[in-house]
């Protein structure tokens, strides 16, 4: 067993096939076309698209959204994750017919839930959606500036990178990192290196979302291992949108060779069929991470995550109170067994 936490994660995402069906009863609805067998299917990205706004529809009311927070929350505890932040999107709150607040007020009633049931803790990284364009992704950053709320600790953007250059969105940034909030910025997922040199430069993030194809360009790997900015790398989608052809291809292993601080994530984990323990279990076989790589992993993403430090310290605490626990669960056996 490793402790376990995740930084990436969008939260209408998340949403297990189960849930969404049992939404889909309560509104009447026919989701047969794009979950069979108790999960989601899809065959490409444009009919995965389609798939997750059909079923992120399914979410409309404050509860609705409690009922997502908690109930992915409490899959991941069982996954012995001390802690998860989620995505969220102002944007689609509105397209759904919530207020933002009702929204968030929803998102965070799960989280207490959740925290309350299992000791898991979390918070949520609001995020503009970048093919809105530049005007949307401000309303956004302003709309959390201007109504904080305590589990909304970060920003970032999310949505086609094709789309738009970093520096026009800038401005947006800058009100959320005037207003405390940590940043982080979709990059070099589908897009080639160039998307996270741009999105470096105009928006100085402290971490990046996927960032992997940093790796076309050593000398962006030499910058991200100097800056220390963090990749939360996604191995598992990046294979389901063929980034890459196969696990033994994902540059992961070579950028945290090369000194980049890397963690691993789930991003939208029922549509591609994972979890955050298959991330960890893909760590191992694939890249060679032992217990204490993957441990380390988790200590990175705690240390990167955008929480205040009395939070951080006593995860990290719980951290390294789980691993004396089973290094001396270890002694012991290894002295019964010479006994």
């Amino acid at each position: 067993m490793v402790l376990k936490a995740e930084l990436h994660c969008h939260v209408e995402g998340a949403a297990s096939p189960g849930l969404v069906e049992r939404k889909a009863a309560k509104y009447g609805a026919d989701v047969s076309a794009f979950i069979v067998g108790g999960k989601f299917v899809w065959h490409d990205f444009t009919s995965f698209l389609h798939a997750y706004d059909q079923a992120s529809a399914l979410f409309r009311t404050e509860e609705d959204y409690a009922d997502l927070t908690e109930d992915y929350l409490l899959s991941l505890a069982k996954q012995d994750a001390i802690y998860s932040e989620v995505f969220i999107s102002t944007d689609h709150a509105i397209s759904a017919g919530l207020s933002p607040r009702a929204y968030i007020e929803g998102l965070a009633e799960g989280m207490r839930r959740a925290k309350a049931a299992t000791g898991i803790e979390s918070r949520m990284i609001a995020t503009g959606l970048r093919h809105k364009g530049p005007e949307a992704v401000m309303q956004a950053a302003k709309y959390i500036a201007e109504n904080p709320h305590p589990l909304v600790t970060g920003f970032g953007m999310a949505g086609d990178e094709r789309m738009h250059h970093p520096r026009d969105f800038a401005q947006a940034f800058d009100v959320a990192r005037d207003a405390g909030l940590g940043i982080t910025v979709h990059a070099g997922e589908l897009s080639g290196w160039e998307s996270v040199a741009n999105a470096l430069d105009a928006l100085k993030p402290s971490r990046i979302g996927h960032g992997v194809r940093a790796i076309e360009n050593p000398d962006l790997v030499r910058r991200l291992a100097e800056e220390q900015i963090l990749l939360e790398c996604c191995p598992g989608s990046n294979i389901s949108l063929q980034v890459y052809p196969d696990f033994p291809a994902h540059p992961l292993p070579a950028l945290a060779k090369a000194g980049v601080p890397v963690t691993l994530n789930s991003d939208d984990p029922p549509y591609f069929h994972t979890d955050l323990t298959c991330e960890y279990d893909i760590a191992a076989e694939f890249f060679g991470y032992d217990e204490t790589m993957l441990t380390e992993v988790t200590r990175t993403a705690l240390k990167a995550a955008y929480v205040d430090e009395e939070t951080r310290n006593q995860l990290i605490a719980r951290l390294d109170s789980d691993k004396t626990v089973r290094a001396g669960d270890a002694d012991f056996a290894g002295s019964a067994a010479n006994s």
